[in-house]
Formats: C-alpha cells, structure tokens, sequence
C-alpha cells in the first residue's frame, strides 16, 4: 500500500492517501473545524473545539485532559500527516495551521463521510450552521436529488 510522503502538496493524491487520512475521527474532525478558515489558525483552539466534538460539549467546558489527548496527539500524529499530504499548512513555530492545498481533493469525499457523524451532536449543529446553509444540510439535498 502507498503510503503518505513528504511535500504531497500540488500532486494527485491517491485513493489510498485520502482513504487513510479519513480513516481516522480525529483528523476529520480537525479538517471540519479548518473549513471555512482562510487565515491560519492556533492549533491549541482547533483542538479545543474537537475535543468538544469529541466529547459533545461547549470548547469551554472540555476537562483539561480531553483537551490536553485531543491537542497531543494533534501535534504528534494527526497534523504532520494531513501536512504530508499537503492538506494542511503547519507552521511548527507558532503552531498555527490552515487548509493546503490538496485539501480541495479531499473534501468531496469529507462531504460523504460526515453523514456518519451523530445527528443530535454539538459538532452536527457545528457543520449545519456553516454558511452557505451547512455542510450536512447540502448533504442531504444531493441525496434526495439522486433519490428522484
């Protein structure tokens, strides 16, 4: 199996590459909170937020060891690898990321996955109230198009 390399980024990722980028909850959770973010952002309040996700809660109210697992494993595996793919961008001096290149070759296949996600969760309320209507919300409505 391919596995990811090193400076990805403006190449064709493979079915493999993005298959095993998604594989994982976490990653795609750091990838639905960098949508709609065109500056980069502080990894410490992405992981804030995906702990509450995680955890389906308000970011404030995350224990300091949920955010503490969440931002960890954050730097040491899950944002080196989207950024060996180049679908993030990390600055590992001030440790801010924001979306690269690659990720608009991942995205349509984030569309589908996110129909997994609890319904009644905080991240659902997340994804329905982005703008242009929400994530799950155009979801739904490609798939009553298919259906008819």
């Amino acid at each position: 199996m391919e596995g990811l390399t090193k400076n990805q980024e403006g190449t064709d990722l493979s079915a493999n590459t993005i298959l095993e980028l998604l594989a994982n909850r976490r990653r795609r959770y750091l990838l639905y909170a960098l949508r709609g973010h065109e500056d980069p952002i502080e990894l410490s309040r992405i992981a804030e937020q995906v702990a509450g996700w995680e955890h389906d809660c308000p970011p404030e109210d995350v224990a300091k060891k949920q955010y503490k697992s969440v931002y960890v494993s954050s730097v040491q595996c899950h944002v080196p690898k989207l950024d060996d793919a180049g679908v993030v961008d990390h600055d590992e001096s001030n440790h801010t990321v924001v979306l690269g290149d690659n990720f608009e070759q991942l995205e349509p296949y984030l569309r589908l996955v996110v129909k997994d996600e609890p319904e009644n969760s905080t991240l659902n309320a997340a994804l329905q109230s982005e703008p242009g209507d929400g994530l799950i919300t155009q979801i739904r409505e490609n798939v009553a198009k298919l259906k008819h």
